[in-house]
């Protein structure tokens, strides 16, 4: 792999062609969390790391106006090493991940029903099988203000054999070796919450519920899922 940063002839440090493809990777995967309404505004943030590198959106900049010259970067310190942009507030929470994990992409949203069950429940139930995508039954981190060390120290609990947690009264956090794998994660973790808080909602029923045996199954044959290159 290039390495994520080059000299440039006046000896200062430019961006390489891998980390400039994975900045326009990132700012589309950004806009998507919008588009699929996942995020409202300039809510949530995205980053993806190349070497010891980690691109991430920028302090509230609408994702519609980022460009290539745009680009921010930081090392796993925190440093920012690219660009003019404050990097996104929730910078501890990305980089805990990249520190603790084997992390290459982090999506965080504010999806509106995941945030909603993170305020009703301290797990998310057991109403679907695709928890096994993320590991097994989903954990709420209790709430702490956001951009902070302590949000960052809870969400690592909660995401202790996971790629993915609800974030209480705040929303959602997920990673994977890609943006896509990151991003859908994000999206199927909405999906289940708002599958989970329509079947509650039917008065005088209550949803049939999964076993963690059955979800660990499901998640193992998931390994497998889809096309082998």
């Amino acid at each position: 792999m290039a390495e994520p940063l080059r000299n440039t002839e006046d000896g200062q440090q430019g961006v390489s062609e891998d980390a400039a493809r994975l900045w326009t990777d990132l700012v589309a995967t950004a806009r998507r969390t919008v588009a699929d309404g996942l995020v409202v505004g300039t809510s949530g943030n995205v980053s993806a790391r190349v070497g010891d590198l980690v691109l991430v959106t920028p302090s509230g900049v609408p994702y519609d106006r980022l460009t290539p010259a745009d680009i921010t970067g930081v090392d796993l310190g925190g440093r920012q090493v690219l660009g003019t942009l404050v990097p996104t507030s929730e910078l501890p929470m990305h980089l805990a991940v990249y520190r603790t994990t084997d992390a290459r992409a982090v999506v965080h949203t504010h999806a509106v029903h995941a945030t909603a069950v993170s305020t009703l429940v301290p797990e998310l139930p057991l109403v679907h099988y695709m928890a096994g995508a993320l590991g097994g039954p989903v954990r709420v981190a209790p709430y702490a203000t956001y951009g902070t060390d302590e949000l960052a120290e809870h969400m690592l609990r909660a995401l202790a054999g996971r790629s993915g947690c609800l974030l209480q009264n705040h929303g959602t956090i997920t990673y994977g070796a890609t943006l896509d794998q990151a991003f859908d994660r994000t999206a199927q973790l909405e999906w289940m919450c708002r599958l989970w808080l329509t079947a509650s909602s039917v008065p005088g029923r209550t949803p049939s519920l999964l076993t963690e045996a059955q979800v660990t199954e499901a998640g193992e044959r998931l390994k497998g899922y889809g096309q082998r290159r």
